[in-house]
């Protein structure tokens, strides 16, 4: 008896574990629906600004093949005192040495070799650029150029090494002998130099996006040379507004991104002050947006277009690690690494332990800049505490997804490790230009993420399962989108290697599979920490081709030109403004950005884009609307 008590109880066992491997996805395609930016599709520093030592030919072949869409290419804190007229900048975790670095090169490389990618620079707010090379601590001759301790200390400028190490020299050096003063014109002055007649004649359309420096609320840290204690968060503030002002009149379709905190922390404090206005407590990025709302009220002038944000995290249990992308969006989700949070209403408040910062910035953007304020997010610099790349895929594999389910505009990891290159590729080759909203029943375990193409007959449904060790089982239930009966492609990363594995579009480790879909719905087995993606063509059911445009605008008409290569846009006549054109192609994939007026002509031969046929998207104060053309190519 006891024996069939315990073979009873272990069947038992074995049916609820089973039970419990089996994940519930909704797809709806007529839900949901938004624009999926490609400039998630990112990374830091790709390219050489060095003459003598250009990008290599395979690395430019290797970010064409992974579908690289973005690059933020100012090299962090050491953008912060870049001088583009001697081409200059003063390395602040190297003795604040000075070096050679042309962004004029790599601007003028990229734009000959990688034509479709666009690339982020960034200006100087704190007030100095490097001069001058002949000050510099003589590294070699001290330790053979070697990393120590002691690369912090401010040495440029005639300073005396601390052999003990540590940040701190015996003597700090005079940013006078090798810095001068930049102001917001000569920060500025770059666009002129590179964009204006007479200038370099670079295409401003592929260096559209520009950095308000970098981590300002830490430079009493990075940059002490200058600024041995933090300035005030105002007086960071009338920095800002002065070189937003002067770029924008430079540059009137720049898109400004700032204010590029360091951290979690940083998201909600500004060193140690308490920022108040009118007697009332902010947080620091409530109150930058706040700061920047009333300024571009009362000047009339746009002065953000995208809030940018750095992320560290600590986390490194594996446990932790696949849960990081939560902290942005999940109002539930209790956070190990939640500190800032717990001052975002001033003092100390330990209960605050969720994070949710894109609820929390799109809600201050609403409340300060109102309705249709066109302010997207960025996250342009985030590492992840893993050498697994199996670890390393599915973390980043969730922060992608979720950026894309968010809105987010620009997702540019700083470090880079392996898993990345394969999950990157099967996200930006695979993903389609429409998210449409998926759920799961255990979302901490399996997310879907699910995209369609322009035209509404091809999906990409995305499934990352983070469990460490055991597979699970998904159904995923379709709505909206009719798909026949039959097998469909599957890619599914897995199982990766130590080493490196992806070389090319057609040589990785993508493990090409089927799926049988039955009834609008399919199951399917995903191995522990996976990220597969599942490639259905159908089509849209239940909702018009074109949900968001205004009944009462006219429809949206590309008039092309065959023998000049040139199109006229057309739109309601009472529109004027900047109107944001996106061209797609038949894949889904987003080759060209532009900004336009109504009724203005456009000429595709200056853009490099290939002939074919292309969806183009018009945005508008937050109406879209679409309509298609069929390109021949330059004459």
């Amino acid at each position: 008896m006891k024996k069939l008590c315990l073979f009873a109880s272990l069947l038992l066992l074995v049916f609820r574990e089973g039970e419990a491997q089996n994940i519930t996805v909704q797809v709806n395609a007529n839900q949901g629906r938004m624009p999926v930016s490609p400039y998630i599709f990112g990374r830091n520093n790709n390219l050489s600004d060095n003459p003598a030592k250009p990008t290599a030919a395979e690395n430019i072949d290797l970010y064409k093949e992974a579908g690289l869409r973005f690059a933020r290419e100012n090299g962090g804190n050491n953008a912060t005192k870049y001088n583009w007229r001697r081409k200059l900048t003063s390395h602040p975790d190297w003795y604040n040495n000075v070096y050679d670095h042309s962004w004029d090169f790599a601007s003028q490389d990229i734009q000959n070799r990688m034509p479709g990618l666009q690339v982020m620079w960034a200006f100087q707010l704190i007030g100095k650029a490097a001069a001058n090379k002949n000050n510099n601590f003589n590294d070699w001759a001290y330790n053979s150029s070697q990393w120590w301790s002691g690369v912090g200390q401010n040495l440029a400028g005639g300073g005396q090494i601390n052999p003990a190490g540590g940040s701190q020299a015996l003597v700090n050096g005079n940013p006078d002998l090798y810095l001068e003063n930049w102001d917001a014109d000569s920060t500025t002055g770059v666009l002129k130099h590179w964009f204006w007649p007479g200038g370099l004649g670079l295409d401003k359309n592929q260096f559209t996006y520009w950095s308000m420096d970098n981590e300002p609320e830490i430079w009493n840290g990075t940059h002490d040379d200058v600024m041995p204690s933090l300035l005030s968060a105002s007086a960071f503030m009338d920095a800002y507004f002065a070189v937003a002002k002067k770029a924008r009149e430079r540059f009137p379709q720049i898109k400004l991104t700032g204010p590029v905190p360091a951290n979690e922390w940083q998201w909600y404090r500004w060193g140690d002050q308490s920022l108040t206005i009118d007697g009332e407590y902010y947080c620091w990025l409530e109150y930058f947006i706040k700061r920047v709302a009333d300024e571009q009220k009362s000047s009339g002038i746009r002065l953000l277009d995208v809030l940018d944000i750095h992320w560290y995290p600590s986390e490194s249990s594996n446990a932790d690690l696949v849960q990081l992308h939560r902290v942005f969006y999940d109002e539930t989700y209790v956070y190990p690494g939640a500190n800032g949070v717990k001052t975002v209403n001033g003092g100390w408040d330990a209960s605050r332990n969720k994070e949710y910062i894109f609820k929390r910035i799109n809600d201050w953007l609403l409340t300060y800049f109102g309705e249709n304020h066109g302010i997207t997010i960025a996250l342009t610099e985030n590492d992840i505490s893993s050498s697994n790349p199996n670890i390393v895929s599915v973390v980043y594999a969730s922060m992608l997804g979720t950026f894309a389910d968010n809105g987010v505009e620009i997702f540019t990891p700083w470090s880079w490790k392996t898993g990345m290159w394969e999950t990157l590729h099967l996200f930006s080759r695979y993903t389609k230009a429409i998210r449409v909203k998926t759920t799961s029943d255990n979302d901490a375990t399996v997310s879907g993420y699910s995209t369609v193409n322009s035209s509404n007959d091809s999906m990409t449904v995305i499934l990352v399962n983070r469990d460490l060790d055991a597979s699970r089982t998904a159904t995923v239930n379709l709505t909206g989108f009719s798909v026949s009966n039959g097998s469909y492609k599957v890619l599914e990363l897995s199982s990766l290697p130590s080493t490196e594995t992806f070389i090319s579009h057609t040589s990785n480790a993508l493990k090409s599979k089927t799926v049988a879909v039955s009834g609008n719905s399919f199951n399917i087995t995903l191995p522990a920490l996976s990220t597969t993606a599942v490639i259905l063509k159908g089509a849209l059911v239940g909702i018009e081709e074109n949900p968001q445009a205004s009944s009462d605008l006219e429809s949206f008409s590309a008039c092309p030109d065959p023998t000049s290569g040139k199109f006229r846009i057309h739109l309601a006549d009472e529109i004027t403004g900047s109107i944001t054109l996106k061209f797609t192609d038949l894949a889904g994939n987003t080759v060209l950005t532009r900004d336009a007026e109504n009724n203005s002509e456009i000429n595709l031969s200056e853009t490099g884009l290939a002939s074919g046929l292309y969806i183009i998207t018009a945005e508008y104060q937050g109406h879209t609307w679409r309509t298609k053309l069929v390109y021949s190519g330059s004459k």
